[in-house]
């Protein structure tokens, strides 16, 4: 059975970090939300056009994890699934592939976080989107910590 490895956690956790040692352990195919974003859309997309390109990069992903998984190929989504029901609709979704779905927590002292996120935009590595100080504050107020019912495997990255 295949497994689908979610990666949970706000910006600056290590999030892309963990996958990219998830994938070599694991022989897994990661997909970087980020990393397709800025590949279509570029490093900065407009604000208002964010949601409608987050959702037909998701698409695409999903739709090439489904490739894989249907053929028993176990699959990374380096999303950063924030609310609740992100994460509802890609368990279930992996149920429905006959996927094992597996799901782990990233995270890291706020603090920590805050100077990852502002360094990296500094420094505009490969895969990288530009967030500063006012998206980190805007992400803040999107962000669903996992419920208690959430199963989920705890990674410290401080």
């Amino acid at each position: 059975m295949a497994i689908l490895y979610l990666m949970h956690g706000f910006v600056g956790a290590g999030k892309t970090t963990f996958a990219k040692k998830l994938e070599l352990e694991k022989r897994a195919v990661r997909y970087s939300h980020d990393e397709w974003m800025r590949d279509r859309f570029g490093e900065n997309p407009p604000a208002g056009k964010f949601a409608e390109y987050y959702e037909i990069v998701a698409d695409d992903i999903k739709q090439q994890a489904a490739e894989r998984l249907s053929r028993g190929q176990d699959v990374i989504l380096d999303f950063g699934f924030w609310t609740r029901a992100d994460r509802d609709e890609y368990r279930s979704w992996a149920d429905l592939m006959g996927a094992e779905c597996v799901l782990y927590y990233i995270h890291a002292d706020p603090d920590v976080m805050k100077a990852r996120v502002l360094k990296r935009t500094e420094e505009l590595p490969e895969g990288q989107l530009v967030i500063d100080e006012n998206a980190i504050e805007l992400f803040k107020t999107k962000f669903e910590p996992l419920a208690a019912d959430e199963a989920h495997i705890s990674v410290g990255t401080d």
